[in-house]
């Protein structure tokens, strides 16, 4: 599949392990997996760093396999979800960082369509949660207020 702006395709990536249930190198069982997420979900880490961090730390390639359920599952069922997903809030954090290089570099005219060019894309993923019911149905995308919540974590 092509990438959105820039008409290339994508690297091919690692493939997910093959197979059902715990593979038998994991140690761990299930309740200990889902404290494990909790105790870095309240420590602030974000869902892809709690997964890297058990796959190097303690071996654990997917958290589905070993406990039944997805990382999000356990995270809302624990309520230790944050209010936006990882994705967007990280657009987020990107628009922000380039409205501060634009404020210092006025003249940096490629940074500025990169800038328009992401945050169409904070909007068209913005349109679809709002579609699915994660975010509610009057959000808009507003810069000002994304740099307040920013501030705030």
């Amino acid at each position: 599949m092509a990438r959105i702006h820039a008409r290339k395709r994508g690297k091919s990536s690692s493939k997910r392990p093959v197979g059902k249930g715990s593979p038998r190198w994991v140690k761990y069982k299930k309740q200990e997996v889902e404290k494990l997420i909790v105790k870095y979900a309240k420590e602030d880490k974000s869902s892809s760093e709690i997964g890297m961090i058990l796959r190097d730390q303690f071996g654990i390639p997917l958290t589905k396999r070993v406990t039944g359920k997805g990382m999000t599952k356990i995270m809302k069922e624990n309520n230790v979800y944050p209010k936006f997903r990882e994705d967007i809030f990280n657009l987020f954090k990107q628009a922000m960082n380039l409205r501060e290089h634009l404020a210092k570099n006025k003249k940096d005219y490629t940074s500025k369509r990169g800038l328009e060019l992401l945050e169409s894309k904070i909007r068209r993923l913005g349109k679809y949660y709002v579609k699915k019911k994660i975010l509610p149905e009057n959000w808009k995308y507003e810069p000002e207020k994304v740099k307040l919540l920013i501030q705030q974590k």
